[in-house]
């Protein structure tokens, strides 16, 4: 608990001191500021996932605060799920920020129906945000996949046309700039693939649509962000059939 105190600016209960570190506060009520603090430490670690918290005369002289301050701290706390009490036994953090199922297995999990819908929204924010800020390299990455998607197809080349079709749009989510938007539908299109290579025994849908993705594409080039938006539509509309 030592370690805290150097780093920790103190804090004080009376009310005749409230006005001498107004600066520090900001505005923020004691009991504010006594909670931001703790869950910055709960979110650096300093507090463990299901750890127990100091008990309140602790927690008072850390912070140099009374007893109310810190129960309404510990309350607000609670109330945002940061934290439990168990009567008896004290206050616990919570594991707000592990997920009791994983996002991978969810996907790994769904269906592929529902999987084209997750797929639809990324790739419509995706296709709009790339026309807006594609590069001459991005555009020339886009067509080489998009050529090679073509050419698998035409000579029925299932799997490396899967290959090449997952390959193009990751080089759209690429264009789009945004590493998050990419880094999502890169994890998606993992399951798509798979869903891809259980439903598809040749490549006639892949020819079947290829004309829409060169309008995609012509989107993007354009910098026409609202039928770049519209053509991934299509694309899944007419998959979906």
């Amino acid at each position: 608990m030592w370690a805290f105190k150097a780093f920790l600016l103190p804090l004080h209960s009376s009310d005749d001191m409230m006005n001498k570190h107004a600066t520090i506060i900001k505005k923020r009520s004691l009991a504010d500021e006594v909670a931001g603090r703790l869950q910055e430490q709960i979110s650096q670690g300093v507090y463990p996932v299901n750890g127990k918290l100091p008990i309140e005369p602790e927690l008072m002289k850390t912070f140099g605060v009374g007893r109310s301050t810190i129960r309404e701290a510990i309350r607000s706390l609670v109330n945002a799920g940061f934290l439990r009490v168990q009567q008896g036994l004290g206050t616990f953090v919570e594991p707000v920020f592990s997920s009791p199922t994983p996002i991978d297995q969810r996907l790994k999990r769904a269906n592929l129906n529902d999987l084209n819908e997750v797929r639809q929204l990324l790739e419509m924010k995706i296709a709009e945000k790339a026309a807006q800020f594609r590069t001459q390299e991005d555009i020339q990455h886009m067509q080489d996949c998009l050529n090679l998607r073509q050419h698998t197809a035409a000579t029925g080349n299932v799997a490396a046309t899967i290959e090449a079709d997952i390959a193009f749009h990751t080089a759209v989510a690429n264009a789009a700039q945004n590493e998050i938007l990419s880094d999502l539908y890169k994890v998606v299109s993992v399951y798509l693939k798979k869903g891809f290579e259980k439903i598809y025994n040749d490549t006639s849908v892949f020819l079947d649509t290829h004309q829409l993705h060169e309008q995609l594409l012509a989107a993007i080039v354009a910098g026409n962000r609202k039928q770049a938006w519209d053509m991934v539509t299509k694309i899944i509309d007419n998959v979906d059939k």
